[in-house]
């Protein structure tokens, strides 16, 4: 089965944006990471990554039918978008959030995320070790395969 890695704004900055709070893991070394785990565990990745709200909404839409399950490092969206929130809360496959920092520990208007009542479970403050353990998890817990 198929696993949804979908990741929203400013990700594609990854390595270079901020490193002193993201790292300076890209994000293709994210998904070669989570590609290589994915392959040990016998499941697929389908990678995604858009600045547009909308085009993340119509990708998970598109191909939540055919996977398993959702890892969603939403960025920004996370703490703004209504319209995600929704489109996670329509899904019948369970929703990892994952976040590369602690936005717990960061500014105020961080520290609230739209789409995680929605989501089984929050990774948040891990690097790109996050991704991973939301795949481990997927795959051991939830019988994803």
């Amino acid at each position: 089965m198929t696993i949804l890695i979908v990741n929203g704004p400013n990700l594609n900055l990854l390595g270079q944006r901020e490193p002193e709070i993201y790292g300076t893991s890209t994000l293709q070394d994210i998904e070669n990471s989570l590609n290589s785990l994915a392959e040990k565990l016998n499941v697929k990745v389908n990678c995604f990554q858009s600045n547009s709200e909308g085009d993340l909404i119509d990708f998970i839409q598109q191909n939540a039918r055919s996977s398993s399950a959702v890892i969603l490092n939403g960025a920004g969206f996370t703490h703004t978008s209504v319209a995600l929130r929704d489109c996670i809360a329509a899904l019948s496959i369970p929703v990892i959030e994952v976040h590369l920092s602690n936005i717990h520990a960061r500014e105020e208007f961080r520290q609230t995320s739209l789409t995680a009542p929605m989501a089984r479970g929050i990774i948040s403050g891990l690097g790109p070790t996050g991704y991973l353990l939301a795949l481990e998890y997927l795959v051991s817990t939830e019988g994803v395969s």
